[in-house]
Order: structure tokens, then C-alpha cells, then sequence
């Protein structure tokens, strides 16, 4: 039997699995495979039904989902890092894929997935100080303003969020082919 993990200890995922779920157009959970299963510590049925946000761990700020959003809902992939929570308290570090699934007739999303490996640990030790600041900003000006930092912080880099996430994460090669080979499996 395995120790229980204390609250608040990052999990450490396994780097050749791959996490997937799906949900409908308004973010409730219809899939998850049994990685994403293990790694919540939910069990499937706890899972199906529910918003996907049952994962959300309190240190992501609200604009990374909000630029998830608008994309997905527009048909647009989006690559985040995210911080999950598990529901033993405990954290893990996900680089997610977003991909939404249209209507052929009325082009209008009918479902999304969110693709998942384990972060590399620079890419998280990159963003965690910039997702402090943005739920900082949030707490005391609203999610406007944590959106005009991370749009700020972007422009003084020269960079656009993805050309931004893809440097964090290494988004070429091999990791690259990943998250295509992911989608063509579960498309």
C-alpha cells in the first residue's frame, strides 16, 4: 500500500505518461483516461459530471484560463503550464495542450481535450514567480488587471503568450511530436 502524500506536497509525474480529459462546451468533465484518474486521486465516477475546475489549484491565476477560454471557444489551440491540485491536497505541474473539437456544419466547438505530460521543472521554476504576481494582481485588481501585466510583461519580452509558453517548455522536437501523436490518438 502506498504512504498517503502530505497536503500540499507536489506530486511527481511520471515523464513517459500522458494525461487526457475531455469536456463538454461548458467545462464539465465526459472523459479521463486512468493517468488522470490516479494522478487527481479522484476516482472516475467522482470525476465525470463535475467541472473541470475541480483540479484547479488556488495558485493559478484566473487569466490563464480566461486566454484558455477564449481560444478553445474560438476553435484556437493554446499550450499552458498549470499548476493542478489534486484532491488529496497535494499539486502537480502540467504542461496542457488545449484543443477544441468543432461542429464541421456550424464550426462552432462541440467539445474540448486537454492534453497533459509532466512540466519540465526550469519551465516551472520560470513561471511560478510570474503566476505569483498575476494572483497578486488578482486578489486586489481583478483579473483586468493581472491580464494588462501578462500582456505588458509579454510585450517588454518581445513575445507573443505562445512564442512565450513554447520557450518555457521546450516546444520543439520530441516534445512537439507528443502532443501531435496525442491528438491523432484520441482526435
Amino acid at each position: 500500500m502506498r504512504k498517503p502524500i502530505p497536503l500540499n506536497k507536489e506530486k511527481v509525474l511520471n515523464p513517459k505518461r500522458y494525461i487526457v480529459s475531455k469536456t463538454d462546451t461548458k467545462g464539465v468533465i465526459t472523459y479521463g483516461n486512468d493517468y488522470f484518474v490516479e494522478v487527481s486521486g479522484y476516482t472516475e465516477s467522482e470525476l465525470i459530471g463535475q467541472p473541470h475546475n475541480i483540479i484547479r489549484h488556488p495558485d493559478m491565476p484566473k487569466v490563464v484560463f480566461k486566454l484558455m477560454w477564449e481560444r478553445i471557444k474560438e476553435g484556437k489551440n493554446i499550450m499552458a503550464l498549470v499548476k493542478n491540485l489534486a484532491k488529496d491536497g497535494s499539486y502537480y505541474w502540467v504542461v496542457t495542450d488545449f484543443e477544441a473539437k468543432m461542429d464541421p456544419l456550424t464550426n462552432k466547438p462541440v467539445s474540448f481535450t486537454a492534453f497533459r505530460k509532466a512540466a519540465p521543472k526550469k519551465a516551472v521554476e520560470a513561471i511560478e514567480p510570474i503566476y505569483a504576481k498575476l494572483v497578486e494582481i488578482e486578489k486586489t485588481g481583478g483579473m483586468e488587471a493581472s491580464e494588462e501585466y501578462l500582456k505588458g510583461y509579454l510585450e517588454a519580452k518581445g513575445k507573443t503568450y505562445d512564442e512565450f509558453v513554447d520557450e518555457l517548455v521546450g516546444n520543439k522536437g520530441l516534445f512537439k511530436i507528443f502532443f501531435q501523436t496525442m491528438k491523432k490518438f484520441f482526435g
